[in-house]
């Protein structure tokens, strides 16, 4: 219990400090037509999260309380988060990005052993081949989306904290507790109305972690990467529906938009954190899915309808 509490206050500070230097530094995320924020606001608070999450993990690795495979693919994150922050201060182009991308994604399936099999609940591929291309492709678009879903106060930090709670929960694993304290140090300063944002190198991080997550837990329970899948569902069906729809219309997919579900709510005249306690909620019924079904495929089906209507309702409160 005492190592959960020193990260929690580790990040707490961390974070208040990296807040501190960003104003002195004027490192401010700019208001942009992409934005759902008013006010230029400090960010960079990410590295608050990644430095106490590879310090928590590497002591787990050290009291031999993680699996060596899994703590290797984590670690890879570093140089996504490192990368990541040098895009949060520059603006890299989109060509270095995809390159570290796809050598984090290669390197992490690398020390995962690949995704051996991909069940599909009736039959399973484990063609290596197939099932390698399907998980380095889940790796990036991970990445990516939870990039895009880091748009307003609070949101990509609780969906994290969501996931390391629910994490424990069903599979156990120390490494979840690390990543709630991380996250919930920042998170205090995340909170409506934020303080600081996490940056790029906070939210690709986190995507990664999830991706990593979702291919060991398929190798090693027993539909483990469905349950996985549904308890991301709010955040991948999120940005597949809308990438979806915007590509139905014709519109340019690399144009900046605020067409989320989480941004057409706030447009709708919601408050930051009305949406964030609404994606919690939604959250906890995605849980219960998996945690209260004993049948995967149920509760994966029943996710997708439940889905779709949390679509359906951000259309009602703003048309996309």
């Amino acid at each position: 219990m005492m190592l959960y509490v020193f990260l929690f206050i580790s990040s707490f500070l961390l974070t208040y400090l990296i807040k501190v230097y960003a104003i002195k530094k004027s490192l401010v995320a700019k208001v942009t037509e992409r934005s759902s924020h008013s006010v230029a606001t400090p960010h960079g608070g990410g590295i608050a999260i990644a430095l106490t999450w590879f310090a928590g993990i590497s002591y787990l690795f050290y009291i031999d309380d993680i699996d060596s495979s899994l703590y290797l693919a984590l670690m890879v994150g570093v140089l996504i988060s490192v990368v990541s922050y040098f895009d949060d201060l520059f603006e890299l182009s989109a060509k270095v990005r995809l390159l570290t991308q796809t050598l984090v994604a290669l390197v992490g399936l690398y020390f995962l052993g690949g995704l051996k099999e991909i069940d599909l609940f009736v039959f399973s591929i484990e063609n290596q081949l197939f099932t390698n291309l399907f998980a380095f492709l889940m790796v990036v678009w991970f990445i990516n989306l939870y990039n895009f879903l880091d748009g307003i106060d609070g949101y990509a930090g609780s969906e994290a904290l969501f996931l390391g709670v629910a994490g424990f929960l069903l599979f156990g694993g120390s490494h979840f507790l690390v990543l709630v304290a991380a996250v919930l140090g920042f998170l205090v300063w995340n909170w409506h109305k934020a303080k600081i944002f996490m940056g790029d190198v906070g939210s690709t991080l986190l995507g990664y972690n999830v991706a990593i997550f979702t291919i060991y837990y398929a190798n090693s329970e027993t539909h483990g990467m469905w349950i996985w899948i549904v308890l991301f569902g709010l955040f991948w069906f999120d940005a597949t529906l809308t990438l979806f729809r915007r590509y139905k219309n014709g519109e340019s997919l690399s144009q900046a938009h605020r067409k989320h579900a989480y941004q057409r709510l706030t447009q709708s005249g919601w408050a930051h954190n009305k949406v964030v306690l609404f994606s919690i909620v939604a959250n906890c019924v995605l849980f219960g899915l998996v945690y209260f079904l004993s049948n995967v495929f149920v509760a994966f089906m029943a996710a997708l309808v439940f889905l779709y209507g949390v679509m359906l309702y951000a259309d009602a409160k703003k048309k996309f």
